[in-house]
């Protein structure tokens, strides 16, 4: 496609000229604006890759213009045209984005010169661009390790719903891999160049959740000595990925309401309204539906979170995967820790297959990391493997006598068991389940074990 130009100049014959010589190897789509007000209305339908605006124009003036191109179309350069006497002022243009100035009178090969060297940067930068765009559409979604069926059904559905704006409901049990997946759909939609947040709900009081989440203003509360910025600032033009969304405070629901609706947000102790542009995608291993039903949590904001569902199966349901996992996770801790391990014996291989993981994958990565981290060789053996996972016969509780249980049911029988196989060490324990010692402590004590 030829570069789109834009000539804003409310001289007639002036931006007749300008469009002679810009023309006359037809190398370039041009349109004409008669001054600001028309300009602004081209700029609203269509995008250019560069705009040459005269500075003094009535009504709206060519800083106007250039402003305007900067909230809209940022990648789109700004020329500035401009008399002897107002050179001070296209300077100041410069500063606040122009990519240059032209004097009055302008030499022809003048303009055509700056028109090319602008077009250039506007040509080179859409490449980069493009380049890394093509370098992602590679590697998007390696975050998601998996060759068997659910897991390609995943990445499908990923690939399906990367591309646009909806709300996506990532869930799973603990430790899937739903984090893991949030990247992917990150890295394969179209804000890929802008930040990923990851950020665990249930993981701070609601004051300091909003103070991360929304930032806060100087003097908002002690120790608030300066303003700080929120994660959903920071992501502007990004994505959120709000984890465990299930274990959010009700006022705080109605926060993250506001900003998924109206694409704004307040510090804390401020009044002004801050626009910000974020994906948001949660996460849960709850059953949020039920967590509606009860009360606990927003119907409005489920169904604004709820758009797509994406389940990330637990490693039960695809062992297959078993293989390819174990390796990749051997090959980046052989490497993080500088360690001669290149393979994973038939008899180990065999033994991580039967396992049933009620850790899921993050179990899994915690097994070949202590396997690696403790071989003495350059293949790991089922000597690598604590007792619990060679135990056969002796796996954890999976079903209550009787029928079905409960997630947190289950995740409170594993956990004990896992307590009771490590003597009652709890840091042991912890480093099995893949949780820290005082999320452990935490879960213990809700479940009545721990005071």
């Amino acid at each position: 496609m030829k570069p789109r130009i834009l000539i804003v100049e409310d001289d007639a014959v002036a931006r007749r000229n300008l469009e002679h010589v810009l023309a006359k190897n037809q190398e370039y789509d041009i349109d004409q604006a008669d001054g600001g007000e028309q300009a602004l209305n081209f700029l609203g339908r269509r995008h250019y890759d560069l705009v040459l605006t005269d500075l003094r124009m009535d009504k709206v003036s060519g800083m106007d213009v250039l402003a305007e191109v900067r909230a809209r179309h940022p990648d789109t350069e700004v020329i500035m045209l401009t008399a002897y006497a107002a050179v001070d002022s296209a300077i100041e243009a410069m500063k606040l984005g122009a990519f240059h100035y032209i004097a009055k009178p302008y030499k022809i090969d003048e303009v055509r010169a700056q028109v090319a060297h602008a077009l250039e940067k506007t040509r080179l930068r859409q490449q980069v661009r493009d380049l890394k765009r093509q370098v992602r559409s590679g590697h998007n979604l390696e975050f998601i390790v998996g060759k068997s069926a659910p897991m390609q059904d995943l990445v499908r559905l990923v690939r399906q719903v990367a591309p646009t704006d909806a709300g996506v409901l990532i869930i799973g049990e603990t430790g899937t891999g739903k984090e893991l997946v949030a990247r992917g759909l990150h890295y394969a939609s179209n804000r890929s160049e802008g930040r990923f947040v990851a950020f665990n709900c249930g993981a701070l009081t609601e004051d300091l959740l909003a103070s991360e989440l929304f930032g806060h203003e100087k003097g908002s509360f002690t120790g608030a000595v300066a303003t700080k910025r929120g994660l959903f600032e920071a992501a502007d033009g990004g994505t959120v990925f709000l984890d465990e969304i299930g274990d959010t405070p009700p006022a705080m629901q109605v926060k993250l309401l506001r900003i998924i609706q109206e694409k704004v947000l307040i510090r804390v102790g401020g009044t002004e309204p801050i626009p910000v542009d974020v994906r948001v995608v949660a996460a849960t291993h709850q059953d949020l539906k039920a967590l509606v039903e009860s009360g606990r949590f927003r119907s409005d904001l489920y169904y604004r979170l709820n758009v797509v569902t994406l389940k990330v199966p637990p490693l039960r349901e695809h062992k297959a995967d078993i293989p390819l996992l174990a390796h990749h996770f051997l090959a980046k801790y052989a490497e993080r820790h500088a360690k001669p391990v290149k393979g994973i014996d038939a008899e180990m291989m065999a033994a991580l297959k039967a396992y049933d993981y009620p850790g899921n994958v993050r179990e899994l990565e915690n097994l070949i990391e202590r396997a690696v981290t403790l071989s003495a060789g350059e293949v790991l053996g089922s000597r690598d493997l604590p007792d619990e996972v060679l135990a056969v016969g002796d796996q954890p509780p999976a079903l209550t006598e009787g029928g079905l249980t409960t997630l947190e049911e289950r995740e409170k029988e594993y956990i004990l068991w896992v307590l009771q196989k490590m003597g009652g060490n709890k840091s042991q324990a912890a480093e099995i389940l893949g949780i820290d010692r005082v999320s452990l402590w935490r879960k213990l004590k809700r479940y009545g074990v721990e005071e």
